[in-house]
């Protein structure tokens, strides 16, 4: 069964030309009291409902959960992208005593492809969780701010959107570009 939520955010805006938010506010009424409520979905479905190709890049992003090293947090996570030439590079959080040192599953991936497939445009990434008693998260894991910038430049890099396919056990979310998850965005525009 497919469910499609609607929430309150911006719509998708990967090309270099989109407006800032800042700049849509100012252009709708200088100093005036606004509200605005654009519109995004995203896609909730059962983990057998997905394509075989969608399938096999969660199962990797699970797999890649057991490269995780998160002795701190004991929350391990792991995220699988596929590229534009069939590659899918897998990465995993990596923990650090001194907290900022570490990175978090996808950055760790994305950098990586970005790395060494410079030219290659990453069309979808996998994200998911489990703790350490082995059990994955009941509920899609959202990736952090951090990572939402990140992967936020990668599409913009790419000059495509970047879809987000986001595992729980009770369910997978499909996110078909990064302002989706990253509403107020920073980005090229913005400077």
């Amino acid at each position: 069964m497919r469910i499609l939520f609607i929430f309150s955010t911006f719509s998708c805006k990967y090309s270099k030309k989109s407006i800032s938010f800042v700049s849509l506010l100012l252009e709708t009424k200088k100093y005036a009291m606004k509200t605005l409520k654009p519109d995004i979905s995203f896609h909730l479905y059962d983990y057998e409902e997905l394509s075989e190709e969608d399938r096999q890049l969660i199962d990797a992003a699970k797999k890649a959960t057991y490269q995780s090293y998160a002795p701190y947090s004991h929350f391990m996570v792991g995220a699988a992208a596929k590229l534009a030439n069939g590659e899918i590079v897998c990465g995993s959080n990596q923990e650090n005593a001194a907290y900022p040192s570490g990175t978090c599953a996808e950055r760790t991936t994305l950098f990586y492809a970005n790395s060494t497939y410079p030219d290659v445009v990453v069309e979808t990434i996998a994200i998911a969780a489990r703790h350490n008693n082995d059990e994955f998260t009941p509920h899609p894991t959202a990736p952090c701010g951090a990572c939402r910038q990140v992967m936020l430049e990668t599409q913009w890099r790419n000059k495509k959107p970047l879809r987000t396919l986001l595992y729980g056990e009770e369910g997978v979310l499909e996110v078909t570009c990064v302002e989706d998850l990253l509403p107020l965005c920073f980005n090229a525009s913005c400077m």
